[in-house]
């Protein structure tokens, strides 16, 4: 087999449910051997194997985001597996404070725990795996953000969940700036208001339509875009 035709390899986090699992569900329909990664092993156990009575290729590892060495054992075991890396989708995300929260009267320790997750995880997950992309040549990584992160529209309500996603778009710029050399591109991606456990019943959008444009990032051709913020697969102000 050629390197050209060598099946692509992603690490998808928080694929138990919701946007995740759409995500690697479409990623491993275009022909990528995806690892579903989810911090609740009964949870994600019971997301694979649905996907892989659908006929998919993919597999389950443990991870929390949050905890080092959760995510060195991640890489270790992806490093005997398979030897490198092509896709991150840096898709776990937590929304601690509800609609109504208020950043003067909210606890410091629910900024920490979004941050935790939702900025640092993915930090730490491109630390540990951006050396495995290298062994590939290149890579792709897509930060899945939210509007709610946008400085141009920026306004009140869920500070901790914004203040943390708006970090993640700065993390997106900086690793795009430090990666594109390697070939590794780097983006953000906002899915809009999709009906998951943490969007709602009442969001307009199916997770599939969520799911496109994370999709879309991670299988970027070479002349792609990287250091960018999109939606709907069309780039949208930070």
């Amino acid at each position: 087999m050629e390197a050209a035709e060598v099946q692509k390899i992603a690490v998808v986090t928080g694929a138990n449910r919701g946007l995740g699992l759409e995500i690697s569900r479409q990623l491993a329909l275009r022909g990528v051997r995806v690892v579903m990664t989810a911090r609740d092993p009964e949870k994600g156990k019971q997301a694979w194997e649905g996907l892989r009575r659908q006929g998919l290729c993919v597999e389950y590892l443990p991870l929390d985001v949050t905890v080092q060495a959760s995510v060195e054992a991640l890489a270790r075991s992806l490093a005997q597996t398979f030897g490198g890396l092509d896709i991150l989708v840096n898709n776990a995300g937590i929304l601690p404070e509800g609609q109504g929260a208020r950043a003067l009267s909210l606890g410091l320790e629910v900024f920490r725990q979004a941050f935790e997750t939702n900025a640092l995880g993915a930090l730490r997950l491109c630390q540990a795996l951006v050396p495995l992309m290298k062994k590939r040549g290149g890579g792709r990584i897509v930060n899945v953000s939210s509007g709610l992160a946008q400085l141009t529209t920026m306004g009140t309500g869920t500070p901790a969940y914004r203040v943390s996603k708006t970090a993640l778009n700065a993390l997106t710029r900086i690793l795009a700036a430090e990666l594109e050399a390697e070939g590794i591109k780097v983006n953000a991606a906002c899915p809009g208001w999709v009906r998951t456990d943490m969007g709602g019943p009442d969001a307009p959008r199916s997770v599939a339509e969520g799911a496109d444009t994370p999709v879309w990032l991670a299988l970027l051709p070479e002349d792609g875009p990287t250091g960018g913020f999109f939606r709907d697969r069309q780039p949208i102000p930070w």
